[in-house]
């Protein structure tokens, strides 16, 4: 075991820049655990990784690897790690680096929690980001309350998939923006309205929220004007066609108008993963599995995230 297949690339461009190569297993340090990748899922971040919009946080030293979540079991534990066993079915997250798209990955004990029992690898690590976005975005950022009238940018997509069930979970009167194809399946999620979003304008048409989650990034300062008094936004991701301007609009809702912006990049731990595999066992929050890819065809698969009209999550099945 002293080598493993991975994804990688060696420059910034197309999905065709990412191949399947070698590196060595990782090395566990004594408070560190060795993970038995079996999937990982495609994620936003994944395509502005390749395509160097985000080159001036993850630098240009190449091959560089892919993916920030992963769900398999555990392969070996450091000397001074407690409460973990080998054999032991996890799910977690790398954190602010990447490279989950490999057999093996070393990680904290603090950044994976046991895996739901009742799904399959595919189906826990299509679960698994969007889940703990969409958890910390409504409940703990926006304090979505029941009753409360919610909307959702991107309902069909990795998290809005599940930010609409977070939703109806807190009681919320669920209004989705999805694809035209779309809109019965974010019905069947528990949204109580889904409209189109290429023919739905961002107007005060569609009334007034207590809550909006923006998953697009685009048209943030549009989606701040639907806010009721009192209402919360937040937004998961930023416009990286146009950074800066995003990056102004929402520093700038901090003193301006109705309603701060609140972003934030996930970066869950264990007790918020503890939580979400409890919620799925229980059959509060369902797995949205677009299309299971082999490893080889990682390209195939952010080529297919990137054309977008997703359902759920892009799955690599590594191992």
């Amino acid at each position: 075991m002293d080598e493993m297949k991975a994804v990688l690339f060696d420059r910034f461009g197309p999905p065709e820049v990412l191949y399947v190569g070698r590196r060595p297993v990782p090395a566990i340090g004594p408070d560190e655990v060795l993970v038995r990748v079996r999937a990982a899922a495609v994620n936003g971040g994944d395509l502005h990784d390749r395509t160097g919009k985000v080159r001036l946080v993850t630098g240009r030293s190449f091959p560089k690897g892919c993916g920030l979540d992963f769900a398999g079991e555990v392969a070996r534990v450091g000397s001074s790690v407690r409460g973990v066993r080998e054999g032991e079915r996890v799910w977690g997250l790398l954190g602010r680096r990447t490279g989950s798209m490999a057999e093996y990955v070393a990680v904290s004990p603090g950044r994976i929690a046991p895996a739901p029992g009742n799904l399959t690898p595919e189906e826990a690590v299509s679960l698994l980001a969007g889940a703990t976005t969409a958890v910390t975005a409504l409940r703990d950022k926006a304090a979505l309350q029941p009753g409360e009238r919610l909307l959702v940018r991107g309902g069909s997509g990795g998290v809005g998939s599940v930010a609409v069930q977070v939703g109806r979970l807190l009681g919320a009167r669920v209004v989705a923006l999805a694809g035209a194809k779309n809109l019965d399946f974010v019905r069947g999620l528990g949204a109580e309205e889904a409209l189109d979003h290429r023919t739905t304008p961002l107007s005060a048409a569609l009334g007034r929220f207590d809550v909006v989650l923006d998953t697009v990034g685009t048209e943030q300062a549009r989606l701040r004007r639907l806010l009721a008094p009192g209402g919360r936004m937040v937004a998961v991701t930023l416009d990286l066609e146009r950074p800066l301007a995003s990056m102004g609009t929402v520093l700038g809702s901090v003193v301006h108008g109705r309603g701060r912006i609140r972003f934030f990049s996930g970066n869950p731990d264990g007790a918020l993963l503890a939580e979400v595999a409890r919620l799925a066992e229980h059959g509060d929050l369902v797995p949205v599995v677009d299309t299971v890819h082999p490893l080889d065809r990682v390209s195939d698969a952010q080529r297919a995230l990137e054309a977008g009209g997703v359902r759920g999550k892009h799955v690599v099945r590594v191992a």
